[in-house]
């Protein structure tokens, strides 16, 4: 061999291997079927729960009593599919994929049934915490398991199909509690994951061998970060059920600070939970975990907002604002399906760059319908909005996995839905603080309010673009992208 070839052949090492394209129908072939409807249960189970239980939840306090526990019912499951998420990469190296995921699904189980059948809230509240428990383990595996049951061609079909399941229960979800709860009872809104989560356990049995799992030694489980994690989210969500600002400003704080010293110790520990590159800014996984936790944080300004912000700045009915809030979840569902159907690997790459920057133009849109009461506005920013998840959520999804270490992989995939939560919850509270800091209770302030709130948006989405191009160029670097 002379060394006039040796360039040839570094770039040849270096180029992005070249991805044989698949077609939708191949996951509806009898190989893949089984294992497709059961990773896109698992994400479901997830993903629908929590629009019936927010739907239905309202009308179990009124039955039940209890009001002032109603913030809890949400605060325990939110805090424990966290930390489940976390966990579920160390309990898949210690148990398997397949006990873990049977076990995560009965313990869902129980606290649905501990739910429905609640004669109190506080059975309400214990049957939530195992909810989120069960439920955090079960999406984190899901995404873990594409890689491992799916041939790599069919990879970023999966993925497209997990977020459309996510699309659809945004839009889906609240309708379908609602007209249960209306026309027979919260238990039944409550009931129906019940055997949803028992057709899921069947599934796991005929699909996920006893091959895939670890059954290896792993290391010990990070209690302290774990409790330190959960405390910290806990501080967020109780920042949104405080009535003044001073108390969620401080929470807010505290939680942030909570919450940076559980990376920092964790990165810095021989036993880490999470993947050693996460939040690093030289890294494509650090700088993409980054693009996944900031763009629902920005989006939950919409999420918390425009519906109130229909309502009152347009005297939209509840229908109405509904159908131009959904508006989101359908272009988000029609996009990822687009995407997900484009042959080649580097153009999907391509589109998923612009996902952040279609964020960013539509919370513009919505923050200028606002400001000039132009309500058809909306409708292109809702669109943007959706478009911009669609383009880059699969697509981005993958490639951390892609960029992972082997190693790491099982720690990377359960990031995924656990950082989405996790961005949901802290914009929540974060647009909440400033909201009441800017007068959002009365009336003649309001418009002046969500001005702020979707501005505010924005600037975080900017901030998304920035590290979505960093996460380009990072994965460039690898011959990921």
């Amino acid at each position: 061999m002379t060394t006039d070839n040796i360039p040839c052949i570094e770039a040849q090492m270096a180029a992005p291997p070249v991805e044989l394209s698949a077609g939708w129908a191949e996951l509806l072939q009898p190989r893949h079927l089984v294992s497709t409807i059961t990773l896109c249960l698992g994400v479901a189970l997830f993903a629908f729960n929590e629009f019936f239980i927010s739907t239905a939840l309202p009308t179990a306090v009124e039955d039940l009593g209890g009001a002032a526990l109603l913030s809890w019912a949400f605060t325990l499951y939110l805090v424990f599919a966290i930390i489940g998420g976390m966990v579920a990469a160390n309990l898949k190296q210690r148990f398997g994929a397949r006990n873990t995921l049977l076990v995560s699904a009965i313990i869902f189980i129980a606290g649905t049934v501990s739910a429905t059948f609640a004669t109190d809230m506080t059975q309400v509240l214990a049957g939530r915490l195992l909810q989120g428990a069960g439920e955090g383990i079960v999406a984190a595996l899901c995404y873990a398991l594409i890689p491992e049951l799916f041939p790599p061609r069919l990879v970023p079909k999966v993925f497209g199909a997990e977020a459309i399941v996510w699309a659809l229960a945004a839009f889906s979800g609240p309708l379908v509690a609602g007209g249960l709860t209306e026309h027979f009872s919260w238990r039944t809104a409550f009931f129906v994951s019940i055997p949803v989560a028992a057709l899921f356990i069947l599934l796991v049995l005929c699909i996920v061998p006893h091959g895939v799992s670890g059954l290896q030694k792993a290391p010990s489980i990070p209690f302290a970060r774990l409790a330190s994690a959960g405390f910290g989210i806990l501080m967020i969500s109780l920042s949104g059920a405080v009535g003044s600002t001073a108390p969620m400003a401080l929470l807010l704080s505290g939680a942030m600070v909570v919450l940076t010293a559980v990376v920092y110790l964790d990165r810095r520990s021989a036993n880490p939970g999470l993947p050693k590159a996460a939040f690093t800014a030289d890294k494509a996984l650090g700088t993409g975990l980054w693009v996944i936790l900031l763009m629902p944080l920005a989006q939950a300004a919409g999420t918390v907002f425009l519906v109130y912000s229909l309502q009152h700045l347009w005297q939209l009915g509840p229908t109405a604002a509904g159908a131009l809030s959904a508006v989101m979840a359908i272009s988000w569902s029609l996009t990822a399906i687009v995407v997900a159907s484009l042959p080649s690997l580097a153009l999907r790459n391509r589109v998923m760059l612009a996902g952040p920057v279609l964020l960013l133009a539509g919370l513009a849109a919505v923050m200028a319908a606002i400001g000039s009461g132009a309500l058809w506005l909306v409708v292109p920013g809702q669109v943007m909005i959706g478009a911009g998840f669609g383009t880059s959520w699969g697509t981005l999804s993958q490639l951390m996995m892609d960029v992972s270490t082997d190693t790491e992989r099982d720690r990377t995939s359960a990031m995924l839905p656990t950082l989405q939560s996790a961005g949901y919850a802290i914009g929540a509270a974060f647009f909440g603080l400033i909201a009441n800091t800017m007068g959002f209770g009365e009336a003649e302030t309001l418009r002046h309010a969500m001005l702020v709130v979707f501005a505010t948006g924005c600037v975080i989405a900017a901030v998304s673009v920035f590290f979505g191009l960093r996460t380009g160029t990072r994965a460039r670097r690898q011959a990921k992208f």
